[in-house]
């Protein structure tokens, strides 16, 4: 079973000016699909705070699947990646790329999502837009990175084969 850690960044969320659906969604979704959801949690949208709550995720609790929510838009408090990009050690532009091109397909505002995705040890991070539409579509988009990528991550021998 594979452990799963889901942020939302979000200043509003975090001080309590707005409800966070996305979070309890992701929670929920994952769970529905075997996995153990360490924690859900609401943080603001600092990059330092998202940094070391990421670190955090992926060093101490050894989450498999460290999934974001919030903070990928424009606004000048959007920090998740940037954030992100201080802490992954290997970049997975693939993934962010295949959600944009498939909620593209329903939105043409899916290109506007800075989000990125990529790996911090044995810890795949990936960002998703903050609103709760967003994450549905995005999460039907990822069968296949839970089906095989983390598979492939949290083996012990590095000759993964196809």
């Amino acid at each position: 079973m594979f452990k799963a850690y889901v942020i939302t960044c979000s200043d509003k969320g975090f001080r309590g000016e707005r409800v966070d659906t996305s979070g309890p969604y992701i929670k929920d979704y994952l769970e529905s699909i075997g996995f153990e959801v360490i924690d859900q949690v609401i943080i603001n949208d600092d990059l330092k705070s998202i940094q070391d709550k990421l670190v955090y995720a992926s060093d101490t609790l050894k989450s498999n699947l460290i999934i974001t929510t919030g903070g990928t838009g424009f606004s000048p408090r959007d920090n998740t990646p940037e954030a992100t990009k201080k802490v992954i050690l290997r970049d997975v532009p693939g993934i962010s790329e295949m959600l944009r091109y498939e909620s593209y397909k329903v939105t043409k505002k899916a290109y506007l999502s800075r989000g990125v995705s990529g790996i911090r040890n044995r810890s795949l991070i990936i960002n998703l837009p903050g609103s709760l539409k967003a994450v549905k579509e995005n999460l039907s988009f990822l069968d296949s990175v839970f089906s095989h990528g983390l598979k492939v991550l949290t083996l012990l021998d590095t000759d993964c084969g196809e």
